[in-house]
């Protein structure tokens, strides 16, 4: 240290355990001010640059990137945005690894025959996978001219997200699905089309989704609890979506119409399927999709005697 208290570049390098080279690098992009300069040019360091090139290697280790770790050293309050950023980077690694993990569980321990078509599945999504895809789906599979807002919940209810820790299974089925959604949408053509979508039939679709929505949700807890099809207030707000969309009343006879053009409707049980082996918990029944709401509630309108 110079008389005047300041240390050489190699000097404090020495201090601080690491390498000139290190300390010049960090010098030149303005993380570690000079005090000085000597009479032949030299760099000239402070007392205060040792606690500082040490905060800077001690976050580099975390791999901060050197422009965050500037911004955590210009304002106190800084470094906890800083660190939080890195915790969500560090998680969505994380994420991709046990995403990753899987998949090659899931290929290990498969049959030699089956192990062509997994991989090509599993190579068609990203890790951990996106949702984009299946959100398209639903875009072309709803009728357009829908609120945002209540597409928004719509897809909110109908798109699954992938698991943080996911089992091979768990993989497998939402391979499956990307590969559902990503095949020719239902909805593009017109005859495959509910036919609650379709003009000609006279629903207003909004009021429509908005009511089952609802309805879904009052069915949630007997399809979880295994409860057999009945009537009841599920049921009658299922029915009552219908009939209001369509300016009528909830009758018998407008039951036993409803019953029979569900029936025929289009269906996407793959999709639900696919949805329920995703999102299944490690144990305990699975949470009920719209798609078993929907199921349950047909099953209930059906059952409805018929009255003359």
């Amino acid at each position: 240290m110079s008389p005047e208290g300041l240390w050489s570049i190699g000097e404090l390098a020495e201090q601080a355990g690491t390498t000139v080279k290190t300390v010049r690098f960090y010098s030149d992009r303005g993380l570690l001010p000079e005090a000085g300069r000597s009479t032949g040019g030299h760099r000239r360091y402070g007392p205060e640059a040792l606690d500082r090139l040490r905060t800077i290697r001690s976050l580099r280790a975390l791999d901060v990137p050197v422009p965050e770790v500037g911004r955590a050293l210009e304002r106190e309050d800084a470094l906890e945005d800083v660190v939080a950023g890195r915790l969500r980077e560090v998680g969505a690694q994380l994420a991709a690894l046990r995403w990753r993990e899987a998949a090659l569980h899931l290929l290990r321990d498969c049959t030699a025959e089956e192990r062509a078509d997994r991989l090509r599945l599993v190579g068609a999504v990203s890790a951990p996978p996106g949702t984009a895809a299946l959100a398209r789906f639903w875009r072309g599979w709803l009728p357009p001219r829908l609120p945002a807002r209540l597409v928004s919940e719509i897809l909110e209810h109908a798109i699954p997200q992938p698991p943080d820790d996911p089992n091979p299974a768990q993989v497998l089925a939402f391979a499956r699905l990307h590969a559902f959604v990503s095949g020719p949408c239902p909805g593009t053509a017109r005859q495959r089309q509910p036919a609650a979508h379709r003009p000609e039939e006279g629903y207003r679709p909004a009021v429509l989704y908005g009511g089952l929505i609802e309805a879904y949700g009052l069915a949630t807890e007997p399809v979880r609890a295994g409860r057999p099809p009945h009537r009841g207030e599920a049921l009658d707000c299922f029915v009552s979506a219908y009939a209001r969309s369509r300016g009528t009343s909830d009758t018998p006879g407008f039951r036993r119409v409803l019953g029979k053009q569900l029936a025929a409707d289009p269906r996407i049980d793959r999709y639900w399927q696919l949805v329920a082996e995703v999102t299944a918990p490690p144990a305990g029944p699975p949470e009920p999709t719209p798609g078993a709401a929907h199921d349950w509630l047909l099953a209930a309108l059906s059952e409805e005697e018929p009255t003359a």
